[in-house]
């Protein structure tokens, strides 16, 4: 089914005539016997709006794919893009309206300039396949309009005139509108650029990505035909919360979301954009290496709404616990003096054991304390060796200068190996942080997606993750899905965890049995964010399938009435041509023609009868209410009745049936219907000189018959179309019918517990198996 038109009315405020344009166009439709229903408008009180829209008939939104109509009008796009996206897939022409602040890739832009969130947006991969229609007005005109009472009511005027309505506001917003629609048409021009631009964004996370992502997204729509690719370098540490929310914002623009890893940033982000063929890299903080190293490639700096953070000043959490830092103190109180008592009373003890002796002690302790108590013991045991061990002794002096090079080196090599320690402690700690999250995070991620229930699934992970008593979802106020112990209340959870955009509302995870602690958190946030995501596409697939049934019903009507308009047309003109000339008292009739013309009657009545019949079967399956009365039969009897039904042409069929053929489990009345649908479609596809033929074999319990003929076949990505209700695969003569023998035929072995299945006849043709149950033996 081909998908409908959305046609969009832009403006760039509320009051510029939108709603009053779309209802014009709908009228204009009307006149020119256009099926329009109105599935919702809002008319704000506006006298002229509510005029336009009377006499046009109204159903409700919910009622609108029920209905059919040919073109649909539902204000509010912002509103209500879920469910025109429904209505555009089921081949439904929908009129809208949407204002500029509300394009996902505007809205950052028309914030900043109205003060002003735009509450729900539209994804800009919707409205780029959308026919898009300006609705302008200048500011002083709408300033006007705004102060005659013909936008909002009098209580309203003066705020919205001394905020968001101000002159310089609605100028920026047209001037933001104008320019968006230019560079729309510039891009489908003819003389539009022809190579494809690709604008990669770097994303590390932060709390400017959205910014980041929609400057890039406005970027790509300037350039017209152009990708738009999101990467982040999974070296580069970033809340995985906020990086789901920025995939679901990638893909609201009509980007894609990639992960790279790679030995430093810079180096990853410009093999992935040299890979993907990229002409711009948007990014949010200088790089200079990535600036170097772009050649050809344009780099685009944004600058932050908010003063970056100099992640080398961010305070990082110490590589060892406290205890352990104690613990190596303390040896080093112990060991300093121990060790110092044992030299003192080796007899001139050389200053060079001394430092080794030391130096193992440093070590020590920083294997045990890290970095701080070892460059402390460092200190400590180059004091020890300078006043004890070092001429002039008792004094912190050094007489010789190769003893001073010496507690020097001594000095440096300590703080190094303790430095190295310490680093690779708090390495080793990070990295065991992030194996763990991975796991859990690709645990939640393979469960999830083993489920045929995504988001109960994902919150029963996280409470058995976590040892938590109930994890629920709430969407503003109101249980969405809870796991665990029912009846949890936001006031009663230990932790609660934002879940959802800007367009998902007040979306929450409550958890409840015990608090988390930081590092926790993070992975929970991830986990919040994927709730929310699972709970979009439960909703989507939801309205989904209850519009699939529609559509198909609607499908099958429309098929219906197309081929039985037809295929009764001429049965029924033949009949009632035969009736009347048989009942005009104007002409008299031999004998021999009066038998001509009831025997056309007689046909033509049966056509009708079988045609009839055909589709209360076909009723009856659909409904699951077609009777089987299945007993032992041979096809031996059935294959004559069936061709003695054909009439002359089944006198041309061969019939290869073997008399020792097991008997068939079967309804006979029900096996002769399919045996004749199938037969006579064989019959009316095969070749002068080439009859179809019907063979019979067994094959342990069941029963095998083949209907082979040599016409033209079909190809075998179209076997499973023939089967399909009303589907006739082009065929436009009269003696087809309306395409449901093939259908029925299968829908009734099916009913007799076997199976219709189409095969290629070797040297061409087509060839249908029908497989049915053995009866037992005799």
């Amino acid at each position: 089914m081909a998908r409908g038109e959305l046609r969009i009315y832009l403006g760039a405020a509320p009051g510029v005539g939108k709603t009053y344009a779309m209802l014009a166009e709908a009228r204009r439709r009307v006149e020119r016997g256009v099926d329009v229903v109105i599935g919702q408008v809002e008319t704000h009180g506006r006298a002229r709006t509510a005029a336009m829209a009377g006499g046009l008939e109204t159903v409700g939104v919910d009622a609108v794919l029920a209905r059919r109509p040919d073109v649909a009008v539902i204000d509010e796009l912002a509103r209500h893009h879920r469910l025109i996206e429904v209505l555009l897939d089921a081949g439904i022409t929908v009129l809208t309206t949407v204002n500029v602040e509300q394009l996902e890739s505007l809205a950052d832009v028309a914030a900043r300039i109205t003060g002003v969130g735009p509450g729900a947006t539209v994804p800009d991969t919707l409205v780029g396949a959308a026919r898009v229609e300006l609705v302008d007005m200048t500011p002083e005109a709408l300033r006007r309009r705004m102060a005659h009472g013909n936008v909002y009511p009098p209580e309203r005027i003066d705020a919205a005139l001394g905020r968001r309505f101000r002159a310089e506001n609605l100028a920026a917003l047209r001037e933001l509108a104008l320019r968006w629609l230019a560079d729309r048409v510039a891009a489908e021009l003819p003389g539009g650029p022809a190579a494809r631009e690709r604008v990669v964004v770097a994303l590390d996370g932060g709390p400017d990505g959205e910014t980041l992502l929609r400057r890039a997204a406005r970027l790509a729509a300037h350039f017209g035909n152009t990708d738009l690719l999101a990467v982040h370098v999974t070296r580069d540490r970033a809340d995985p919360a906020a990086l789901a929310r920025l995939r679901v914002l990638v893909e609201s623009l009509g980007g894609t979301y990639h992960l790279v890893s790679g030995p430093d940033v810079a180096t990853a982000l410009l093999e992935f954009a040299r890979g993907a063929g990229a002409t711009q890299i948007v990014l949010g903080r200088m790089q200079r290496r990535v600036v170097a190293g772009a050649g050809p490639i344009d780099v685009h700096l944004v600058t932050p709404e908010r003063p970056a953070v100099d992640r080398r000043r961010e305070r990082r959490p110490a590589a060892l616990s406290r205890g352990r830092r104690i613990a190596g103190a303390a040896v080093a109180l112990v060991a300093l003096p121990l060790l110092t008592g044992v030299l003192l009373a080796l007899p001139d003890p050389p200053l060079s054991n001394g430092i080794l002796l030391y130096l193992v002690v440093v070590v020590g302790v920083a294997l045990i304390g890290g970095r701080w108590p070892a460059v402390c013991t460092a200190v400590a045991a180059s004091l020890l060796l300078n006043w004890f061990f070092t001429p002039p002794y008792g004094r912190f002096a050094i007489a010789q200068g190769h003893n001073m090079l010496a507690l020097a080196i001594f000095v440096l090599v300590a703080v190094a190996v303790s430095w190295v320690v310490d680093t690779a402690a708090r390495t080793t700690r990070q990295a065991a942080e992030a194996s763990a999250q991975a796991q859990t995070l690709a645990t939640v991620a393979g469960g999830v997606l083993r489920g045929e229930r995504p988001l109960p699934a994902l919150l029963e992970r996280l409470r058995e993750t976590f040892g938590l008593d109930t994890v629920a979802l709430v969407e503003a106020g109101t249980t969405v899905a809870e796991v665990g112990v029912p009846g949890l209340l936001p006031a009663d959870a230990d932790v609660t965890v934002h879940a959802g955009g800007e367009d998902e509302g007040d979306l929450r995870v409550l958890l409840s049995g015990r608090t988390l602690e930081a590092s926790d958190r993070r992975v929970v946030e991830a986990f919040a964010a994927q709730a929310a995501i699972a709970l979009r596409q439960e909703r989507l697939a939801a309205e989904a399938a209850t519009a699939r049934p529609l559509a198909e019903a609607n499908r099958l009507r429309t098929a219906l009435l197309a081929a039985v308009s037809h295929d009764l047309r001429t049965p029924l003109a033949s009949a009632k041509a035969s009736v009347a000339s048989l009942r005009s008292p104007d002409v008299t009739f031999t004998a021999e023609d009066r038998a001509e013309l009831l025997a056309t009657a007689d046909e033509s009545l049966e056509k009708l009868d079988r045609l009839v019949a055909n589709l209360l079967d076909m009723g009856r399956l659909q409904a699951g209410a077609l009777g089987v009365a299945a007993i032992d039969v041979g096809a031996e009897e059935v294959v004559p009745l069936v061709l003695d039904d054909l009439g002359p042409p089944g006198r041309a069929v061969i019939v290869r049936v073997p008399d020792d053929l097991p008997m068939v489990h079967a309804d006979p009345g029900l096996l002769e219907r399919v045996l004749v649908n199938v037969i006579g479609n064989a019959l009316r596809h095969s070749p002068p000189g080439r009859p179809p033929m019907v063979t019979g074999s067994s094959h342990g319990d069941v029963v095998e018959l083949r209907v082979i003929d040599h016409g033209p076949g079909i190809p075998a990505d179209r076997w499973e179309d023939v089967f399909l209700p009303f589907q006739r695969l082009g065929d436009r003569d009269n003696h087809t019918g309306v395409g449901l023998g093939l259908a029925l035929s299968r829908g009734l072995a099916e009913a007799m517990a076997g199976t219709l299945t189409p095969d290629e006849t070797p040297g061409g043709g087509l060839t249908m198996i029908l497989t049915l149950p053995a009866g037992k033996p005799a």
